[in-house]
């Protein structure tokens, strides 16, 4: 268990140590103490992280793009001059063009292509309530969905057996549909994985509209990657299985992707390799509950987005709502890396456990291995109670840019490694727990930091025995506890205060050389306050009151403003600060470390 921490009239050095993570009720990854919370439930509104909501939005985006025109990607940078059109008409098709070497067969709607010839654009239209394309061949080749709609009672809408490119084009203007059955008529040496599915690459592009109805297992499947282009407007329903899954990686330049999916522990967008967005708005429901895996012989749970290798958001906007129990937001088997765009997840539901022994826990964005922040706006709401944390990386965390707010149940933030945070805006606010929890070093070198942990033994800042060290930004920290930024490498003044009796919307405010005042976001029996920022200095004079006027009014993130002066209030702390490290009535116990400094 993690240790108690207790108020006293006056600084006490204390030793204390800390369970290990992989414990029953450890502080890390693995567990975590849900007792405390919200002393007296009320709070003051803390923004849309709380009541953020995601749904399915198929407005399309005003978006540009720029063509390398060495990519072979591009449908631009092919020809396919050679056109064969292939006309649903429920019980027959129609099939205009010929072109040497390809054969077309058709049995009712059934349609089976053998190609061995370059440069072909199969267009499709036309609709069928018992039909298929299937493609045979070794060339590249253009689909073309021109206005069709096919449904495959017994497999695949569309199958190809191809393993070079399919280039899909969705004609500008349509609206296509593609659905399959619940069971599939499958031979032996043939995959055929979901409603649309190709051995081969599949490349999006074209400003029309796709629907799909996955019944069987995949919604849009590849043996190999998929890209996803501006302009494009898709939405996937899958019923039995993950909606997008491909083997190499998935690709997401632009457009607007929707998913839906309701099957135990289906993935909105399931990748073996990695997933890349740069740009286009991907939206993924994910409702069912987790499931025990004999192949893995592990429970296995929903998500928005699941790789095994790096996940890497660049730009564009990814949404992710899961509320089947252990579902998640965005999970890698490795590393995630946000460099810019925006990030929303939520995740709703408790725990998934099989057979009194397995877990698996809902977590917003997850990494198993280092999980880094260089940008972007990402919202992280996660309420499912213990195990429900917000950020979580069983590696390293370093947040170097953007703006970060989380809202969990459980630790907001939490790295099994070390956690640096240089620069961005961070709010961490756990409604159980920790607002910020390392089992490694912390070390905040820049930016704006806000953790708000809940009571006792909880803590704004936990990072167990190890160094805490501050040496630039602006930080405030509230809970139950904290662990003691160390007196050895912490460069810039802090202040921990320990008290009892704040109401919630409390405005304290911290004078030194300029001023900055904080709202208190819920109501604390007891509580300790970590604060650091510029304002103070090594040998000058700190002043934290409550109940003052600030003038001056500057910036303002999640109740933190800076001020240049503050008037009036009544003073809980007044002295000259002598070494790096101040506290007053407070000690750390369990979970407190580092270095000890006076006043």
């Amino acid at each position: 268990m993690k240790g108690m921490k207790w108020m006293m009239t006056v600084a006490l050095l204390v030793a204390a140590t800390a369970c290990s993570p992989d414990e029953p009720g450890g502080n890390g990854p693995g567990g975590g103490s849900t007792t405390g919370g919200d002393q007296t439930g009320t709070t003051v509104d803390l923004g849309e992280v709380t009541s953020f909501d995601i749904a399915v939005d198929s407005t399309s985006l005003a978006e540009t793009e720029s063509i390398d025109p060495d990519d072979e990607d591009y449908i631009e940078n092919n020809e396919f001059t050679q056109a064969i059109t292939i006309t649903y008409h429920d019980n027959a098709v129609s099939v205009d063009g010929t072109v040497t070497g390809v054969s077309v067969e058709t049995d009712g709607c059934h349609v089976t292509v053998i190609s061995t010839a370059k440069g072909v654009n199969y267009v499709l239209s036309g609709s069928t309530s018992n039909g298929s394309f299937k493609i045979y061949g070794d060339k590249k080749f253009q689909l073309t969905l021109d206005g069709v709609s096919i449904t495959n009672p017994t497999g695949a809408a569309v199958n190809s057996q191809c393993k070079k490119r399919c280039y899909v084009l969705l004609a500008d203007g349509t609206h296509n549909q593609l659905a399959d059955g619940a069971d599939y008529a499958t031979t032996d040496d043939e995959d055929m994985k979901g409603t649309l599915f190709a051995e081969g690459k599949l490349l999006f592009s074209g400003n029309g509209h796709l629907k799909v109805a996955a019944n069987y297992k995949f919604g849009i499947c590849s043996d190999d990657y998929i890209l996803f282009r501006p302009g494009v407007n898709i939405y996937v329903n899958a019923t039995a299985g993950s909606a997008i899954k491909a083997n190499d990686a998935v690709l997401m330049r632009g457009g607007v992707v929707n998913v839906e999916c309701s099957a135990p522990a289906a993935k909105g967008m399931k990748c073996d390799g990695f997933v890349q967005v740069d740009g286009g708005r991907f939206t993924a429901l994910t409702t069912g509950a987790g499931e025990w895996d004999s192949d893995e012989m592990d429970v296995n749970a929903s998500a928005g987005i699941k790789a095994d290798s790096l996940i890497t958001i660049n730009g564009g906007t990814v949404l992710a709502k899961s509320t089947g129990r252990g579902g998640k937001g965005i999970s890698s088997d490795q590393q995630v890396e946000i460099n810019g765009g925006t990030v929303k997840v939520i995740t709703t539901n408790m725990q998934y456990t099989y057979n009194n022994r397995y877990t698996a826990k809902s977590k917003g964005i997850k990494a198993d291995g280092d999980l880094t922040i260089n940008g972007g706006d990402i919202m992280v709401r996660t309420t499912g109670g213990e195990g429900s944390e917000g950020i979580e990386s069983k590696g390293r965390m370093t947040i170097n840019d953007g703006t970060v707010e989380v809202y969990a149940y459980d630790d907001a933030i939490n790295s099994a490694g070390n956690l640096a945070i240089t620069g961005g805006k961070i709010f961490a606010y756990a409604t159980n727990n920790d607002g910020i929890d390392t089992n490694g070093t912390l070390t905040v070198a820049g930016g704006t930091v806000i953790a708000c942990g809940t009571t006792q033994p909880e803590d704004g800042f936990d990072c167990d025995q190890n160094a805490f060290v501050i040496t630039g930004g602006t930080v405030v920290g509230l809970g139950g506890g904290t662990t003691i930024p160390s007196s050895n490498g912490t460069t810039q003044p802090v202040v921990v205060l320990g008290g009892s009796n704040i109401g919630a919307g409390t405005l304290l405010t911290v004078s030194g050389n300029g001023a900055l005042a904080f709202t208190v976001p819920r109501a604390y029996n007891s509580y300790t306050l970590v604060v650091s920022s510029p304002v103070l200095t090594k040998g000058g004079a700190c002043n934290i009151t409550t109940g003052a006027s600030i003038n001056g009014a500057g910036t303002y993130f999640h109740g933190l403003t800076t001020a240049t002066a503050v008037s009036g209030g009544s003073s809980i702390f007044n002295a000259t600060l002598s070494n790096f490290v101040t506290t007053s009535n407070y000690s750390g116990g369990m979970g407190g470390g580092g270095g000890w400094g006076r006043w």
